[in-house]
Parts: C-alpha cells; sequence; structure tokens
C-alpha cells in the first residue's frame, strides 16, 4: 500500500511539475544548439506592446497587441510619428490610418494574428522594449545584441520556468 501511495504522490508531482499551465510571451535564441528561454508571465490582462525606437527616424514606434485564446497575437494598432522609411503610409484592407496630436495611428480592424514572430536585437543604442501590466522591460538589457529570438505567447511547465530566465 505505502508503494502505490508513494508512486501516486510521485505521479502528482511530476505532472505539477511537467505540464504546462503557465502562459508566458517567451523568447527563444534562433541558431544556438541549447536555446534558452527568457519570458514574462502573463498573469494578468492579455494585452501587451512592444514599444522600439526607430534606427531612422529616432522617434518611439508602439505596436500594441491582445493574446487570443489559441495563444496567437493579435495586432490591435501601430502609434508612430513619421511616414518615411518602414513605416505604413496607408492602410491596406482591413486597417485604418488616421493622425491625431501629431501622431499616425494604424488600426488593424480585421483580425490581424501572428502565432509568432523573429525578433532581431539589434546592436544599435535605441530602445527596445515589452510592456505588461503597467512595467517596462527593456529586451536589451536581457537579451543579446546581435542575436534573433523567437517570439511567442505559449504556455510553460514549472520545469521550463525554473530553467529559463525570467526578464526583469
Amino acid at each position: 500500500m505505502r508503494k502505490i501511495i508513494v508512486l501516486l504522490l510521485a505521479a502528482v508531482i511530476g505532472v505539477a511539475i511537467f505540464l504546462p499551465f503557465q502562459k508566458v510571451i517567451s523568447f527563444t535564441e534562433t541558431h544556438v544548439e541549447s536555446p534558452r528561454l527568457h519570458y514574462v508571465v502573463l498573469d494578468g490582462s492579455d494585452a501587451f506592446l512592444l514599444r522600439y525606437t526607430h534606427s531612422i527616424h529616432k522617434t518611439d514606434v508602439l505596436e500594441y497587441y491582445k493574446v487570443t485564446e489559441d495563444l496567437s497575437m493579435q495586432m490591435l494598432e501601430m502609434v508612430y510619428e513619421s511616414l518615411a522609411i518602414g513605416l505604413p503610409g496607408y492602410a491596406e484592407e482591413g486597417q485604418r490610418l488616421t493622425r491625431k496630436d501629431g501622431k499616425y495611428h494604424l488600426y488593424f480592424e480585421q483580425k490581424t494574428t501572428l502565432p509568432e514572430f523573429v525578433m532581431h536585437i539589434g546592436d544599435i543604442d535605441m530602445d527596445l522594449a515589452l510592456g505588461y501590466d503597467n512595467k517596462e522591460y527593456q529586451l536589451k538589457d536581457n537579451l543579446t545584441r546581435g542575436h534573433a529570438y523567437l517570439c511567442k505567447v505559449q504556455r510553460v511547465s514549472l520545469f521550463q520556468l525554473w530553467k529559463g530566465a525570467k526578464l526583469l
């Protein structure tokens, strides 16, 4: 009887440690043999933003996202100040571009989702941050400049959380 209880207890602990339950925004380095998981725990809102300083315009660009039920990232809006190189100057089908208070707002009215995307961390002194739950995480303080990272929302286990690196 003791062996059965011990085995059941071990099984429960194993499931608790290895069952993916915690929703995170993860950044996993690409093109390396043993990539480390960097993450921000999503324990409140399903909305987050990416803020970066455009390397040519030297102005901030804000990209607003919402996490969907299937853990994709739904693009909601982009906000930027200049229409020059690299930023949309017109709205495509399912989008709406407006100008308010000196900034352009590109709204994604048609559901535009990304299951994941690769983000290159440039080796330049420009801001790159993730905003979530009234906190900003400086990605260049935690991720290696000049490297690429797969960004996605996923559920991870306690074991993966322990092995990974929480963004501070």
